[in-house]
């Protein structure tokens, strides 16, 4: 949520400043009026999205991939049920296959119905839908013939190529018991975020550790990527760690203000490094 320009050699200085990782946003469309209110701001609206450039996510993690070498793109989060999910599995596949598998697949659920309406989707039983988007792309990410048969979708026997050259991380999104439920069963849940508390987030873990043991997943990798904004220091990340956040995306301003991003490059560069020498070397 910043100038297009800003993108690349932000990605860039992260990368040299020995940050992990650059998680990336989605959006689809602004509508002119909309009832709906927005899950992660106190008071519910999204005027602070509007006017604000979004680059398709799958373009902006190829841009930043093929513009870096180390760095990991991770969708934060891709809409996927009002996306064709053959297709979606076409692109997450190509981007992992051309930035070398630097590529993890944030997904979740839209809560606006407008997306939905514009895309032809249904919005009603959009989480059986999301659960078949989910099989669907894992399915066909995974190489050979796959086909799957649904309420929803039928897919005779194909494959596509190229495919990852590991499994592909699809990490879910949201802060419903569905969406915790959802992210047990899969590669990983990835929380909005705050000012760097670890309450609420100390519940979700709680009730995803629940469902992993249901699930017979516990054994298995599991990323936990906790966002937060403001002022970080290193002892707000090692109690993240302690609770089981492997992946900690920070953001030095408030990603929900209703203004535009006006920093300057050059300070947003700063505050890179100065995040890199006064807390990652710390940790």
């Amino acid at each position: 949520m910043t100038p297009i320009a800003n993108y690349i050699p932000l990605a860039q200085a992260a990368e040299a400043n020995g940050y992990a990782g650059f998680t990336i946003p989605d959006s689809l469309i602004y509508p002119q009026a909309s009832d709906t209110s927005y899950s992660y701001t106190d008071d519910g609206g999204r005027e602070f999205l509007e006017n604000k450039p979004f680059i398709e996510s799958f373009i902006l993690a190829t841009a930043i991939g093929v513009a870096t070498k180390t760095l990991e793109m991770t969708t934060n989060v891709v809409k996927l049920p009002v996306r064709p999910p053959l297709y979606s599995a076409k692109l997450a596949s190509s981007i992992a296959a051309l930035t070398g598998d630097r590529f993890n697949l944030g997904v979740g659920l839209s809560v606006w119905p407008e997306d939905y309406a514009a895309m032809g989707v249904p919005y009603a039983k959009r989480g059986k839908r999301f659960d078949e988007c989910i099989a669907i792309v894992r399915g066909l990410c995974a190489g050979g013939y796959f086909e799957f048969h649904g309420e929803f979708y039928d897919l005779p026997p194909v494959k596509i190529n190229p495919v990852p050259g590991k499994p592909l991380p699809i990490l879910i999104g949201g802060f419903s018991d569905a969406a915790l439920r959802r992210a047990a069963q899969n590669d990983g849940f990835m929380y909005a975020g705050g000012d760097g508390g670890t309450d609420e987030l100390a519940g979700m873990v709680a009730k995803i550790n629940g469902y992993r043991a249901e699930a017979g997943t516990l054994d298995k990798p599991f990323r936990l990527f906790a966002t937060a904004m403001g002022k970080i220091d290193a002892d707000a990340v090692k109690r993240h760690e302690d609770l089981g956040v492997t992946d900690m995306p920070v953001a030095f301003r408030n990603l929900y203000a209703v203004e535009e991003d006006t920093q300057p490059l050059s300070g947003k560069i700063d505050d890179l490094r100065r995040f890199a020498d006064e807390v990652i070397a710390k940790l």
